[in-house]
């Protein structure tokens, strides 16, 4: 990083090295900012949600006003018209404050202030309604949040020349638009829905054993300890508690992740742990040298959902990953017989089924949750769909696609947290963040041929190793398609992720079982 002169005086710094020291304040706004969320969803007390909200307005309204500050425009000037001097990072971090301060200089702070009210408001409503399973509670609450994000996409959209939804898009997967979006769904539309009957014929000629049985609560939360830090989790920079929907919040240094635990479901708070780590273990390999700086942050949300979903997914729903996990289910839950046998776990996180839980969908099945949502708020952006009829259009989409529709709120139009903060245009980078996966895995597999056997012993370094060396290490230094083509030699596609389903869904569980 740029050093400051010794004297601290401002006006003997360059117009760079000020930017530096600015954004520096502005993370340390993004850190509080963080830790308030945080605590709203895990310890706060429902009572306070009106003053959180004032106290995220607050905040925001700040941050708003130093990135939006008429010296910040002067000194980006400046600085381009100096940008010689600079190294390759540097170009790079101007590049994503002049980003930053124009998504932020669109969007008026009186816009902003309300979003946070709003969405600290409908929050708390939406943890509410699913309790009672009344979306009534929630409903009008997200009518607010629609209203509010729907003028700050037509402010974006114009200030930036992209369509309103891409706009959205843009925020959390930077040059990713809906025409790439659109053609990765029209990919895996054509072979993913005939996939998913495929495999489930198949999976029927050998039907699983099932894991039944109470897990205690205490003994998930020693086992996710454990697993956590095999993968290599700093509990010194971060920690795991409980919350109603999983997810990781903070900054690099100081990460927070939740998941939700379950007595009769063992895999599903285990694996939502391990999700979120995909997360903090992206965030916590950013590099420490340019944190505090935009260049240092993660590349979007179609990136940090690439890596969660290859730690959830991929990793820890293969075979090597079973092995290792099966004698740390006997030490921590004492269970043993046919069914905790490496097989019929393995067989166990591979089921398919057209389930009605995004969260605790299988990989072929997922990107049809995606395209539900996807689609849905698109509908509800456009005016298209009224907030009142979205349990309906969500029970006919699940009809349609799937053939089976939620018995309650729960099970639909409830299930997620995204909407309730205003998170529109987050969903797509789901799917991409799967097919993005699938492509690092597959040149990742090559580039270390014996990492099957190092996961099945519990040893993930050179997985990490080779996670910081081609995406994390990068922080947002070049573009998703510019990291992607340069860890991988291609471009983004679903062609890898098509060819590790085929290869993992349509594999004869007869022929493994003799092999194994």
């Amino acid at each position: 990083m740029a050093d400051v002169p010794p004297s601290g005086d401002p006006v003997s710094a360059t117009p760079y090295q000020q930017l530096e020291q600015e954004w520096k304040r502005l993370h340390a706004f993004r850190g509080a900012l963080a830790l308030l969320r945080w605590d709203a969803a895990v310890m706060m007390p429902k009572g306070s949600a009106e003053i959180r909200g004032e106290q995220l307005a607050a905040l925001e309204t700040e941050h708003h006003a130093l990135l939006t500050a008429p010296r910040i425009s002067r000194l980006l000037d400046r600085a381009q018209a100096n940008i010689q001097g600079n190294n390759d990072w540097q170009v790079a971090n101007l590049r994503e404050m002049r980003r930053q301060r124009d998504h932020a200089i669109a969007t008026p702070v009186s816009l902003v202030s309300r979003l946070a009210r709003a969405t600290s408001q409908a929050e708390v409503k939406w943890v509410e309604a699913r309790g009672a399973n009344d979306f009534a509670i929630f409903a009008p609450h997200l009518e607010e949040v629609l209203h509010l994000v729907r003028d700050k996409a037509q402010l974006l959209g114009q200030a930036l020349n992209l369509a309103p939804y891409d706009a959205l898009i843009d925020e959390f997967s930077p040059g990713i638009t809906m025409a790439d979006i659109d053609a990765m769904f029209k990919s895996l539309s054509r072979r993913v829905p005939t996939l998913i009957r495929e495999a489930i014929a198949l999976q029927a000629k050998h039907p699983s054993l099932p894991l039944t049985g109470k897990f205690p609560l205490a003994k998930q939360r020693q086992l996710v300890t454990e697993l956590m830090k095999a993968l290599g989790f700093s509990f010194e920079n971060g920690r795991i508690d409980e919350s109603e929907h999983p997810f990781t919040e903070g900054v690099p240094g100081d990460i927070r992740i939740t998941t939700s635990y379950s007595t009769d479901d063992l895999f599903s708070g285990v694996l939502g742990a391990l999700h979120e780590t995909g997360h903090a273990m992206y965030d916590l390999g950013l590099p420490r040298e340019w944190r505090g700086q935009p260049v240092g942050r993660d590349r979007g949300m179609a990136i940090e959902e690439s890596q969660s979903l290859l730690i959830e997914m991929i990793l820890c729903r293969s075979r090597p990953f079973v092995r290792y996990l099966q004698p740390l289910l006997v030490k921590h839950f004492g269970v043993e017989g046919p069914e905790w046998e490496v097989e019929n776990i393995y067989a166990h996180l591979t089921r398919v089924r057209r389930g009605l839980i995004r969260v605790d969908a299988d990989e072929l099945t997922y990107a049809l949750h995606i395209q539900l949502r996807y689609e849905l708020e698109k509908k509800l952006l456009a005016g298209q769909l009224a907030v009142r009829e979205l349990p309906a259009a969500w029970a006919e989409f699940m009809q349609d696609r799937f053939g089976v529709s939620p018995a309650n709120h729960r099970e639909g139009c409830l299930q997620d947290i995204h909407w309730a903060v205003g998170s529109f245009g987050y969903f797509p980078s789901y799917a991409l963040g799967a097919a993005i996966a699938a492509q690092l895995y597959e040149k990742l597999r090559t580039d270390i041929p014996a990492l099957d056997e190092q996961v099945a012993r519990g040893e993930f370094g050179g997985l990490f190793a080779w996670l910081r060396e081609h995406v994390h290490s990068l922080g947002s230094k070049v573009t998703t398609q510019e990291l992607l083509k340069n860890a991988t030699g291609k471009p983004l596609s679903a062609a890898s992720a098509l060819r590790y389903l085929e290869g993992k869904y349509l594999e004869d569980p007869a022929a493994r079982t003799a092999a194994a």
